[in-house]
């Protein structure tokens, strides 16, 4: 049976669990779960999934869901499998724990701001193009609560305040990353790990079409080396190259939002 990996387009989430498997060289089933179409919500996935979200890893069976945790999951399911510069989680108590802090740092401080300014230019415009009772049916298949309430906020639209509040946060990480670049290759020490991977398919990939008032390039140069050094990486490249149906006036993480 081997491996199957549910994912939308190759951006944020499902580009972060992509790459690994890529970088691993693990031959998988790709299937693609059009967003767009509430797929994620319906009842064919959410058997897979019951919270209703991607991307989904299904080993053999065992269902891992969660980026983080596929991640780590492919690294204790899969330890000979790995790049030629090295595996993805160090080897070496303190280099993982240097791994685990940046992936942490990224999933609490970083993950959730750059995806509401996502969900402010591209959810929300789909969200206000459905009927309003279509739309209410809609947020009652939602599985989490939290999922249903940024729906509903997407749809009536995010606070200018707390928009402000997301960049400041984007301005804060994006601080203490070129610093990091300062003393280390990447972001965890010399070698590449899955920090960076959390962190380019997060935010460093797409930062500057995003946030451009945010002059990125001008300010924090490491960090533009450090994003195209991951963009060259061949697995990386192959990742990118996967499916996505998001009609490309919304693509909006790879800043092509009309």
């Amino acid at each position: 049976m081997g491996l199957k990996y549910y994912h939308a387009e190759p951006l944020a989430n499902s580009l972060k669990s992509m790459v690994p498997l890529k970088e691993k060289g693990l031959a998988y089933e790709s299937v693609y779960v059009d967003l767009h179409k509430f797929e994620q919500h319906s009842a064919w996935f959410t058997a897979i999934n019951p919270e209703g979200q991607v991307p989904v890893l299904d080993h053999d069976g065992t269902i891992i869901t969660h980026t983080t945790v596929i991640n780590e999951y492919l690294e204790d399911a899969f330890p000979d499998a790995q790049p030629a510069d090295g595996p993805l989680r160090p080897r070496d108590p303190v280099g993982a724990a240097r791994m685990r802090y940046w992936n942490k740092f990224v999933d609490e401080h970083v993950m959730n701001y750059v995806s509401m300014h996502g969900w402010h230019r591209m959810v929300g415009v789909i969200a206000r193009s459905i009927d309003s009772g279509e739309f209410e049916k809609l947020l009652e298949n939602i599985p989490l609560p939290d999922q249903r309430k940024k729906w509903a906020t997407a749809r009536s639209g995010f606070s200018d305040a707390d928009l402000a509040n997301a960049t400041a946060k984007i301005e804060y990480a994006l601080g203490k990353v070129e610093a990091q670049l300062g003393q280390t290759r990447w972001l965890a020490g010399d070698a590449y790990t899955l920090a960076d991977i959390n962190f380019y398919s997060h935010c460093g990939m797409m930062v500057e079409r995003m946030f451009p008032e945010l002059e990125v390039a001008k300010r924090c140069p490491r960090l533009i080396d450090w994003r195209d050094r991951v963009t060259a990486r061949p697995a990386v490249a192959e990742a990118l190259k996967s499916e996505d149906r998001t009609a490309p006036g919304l693509r909006t993480w790879s800043g092509e939002v009309r």
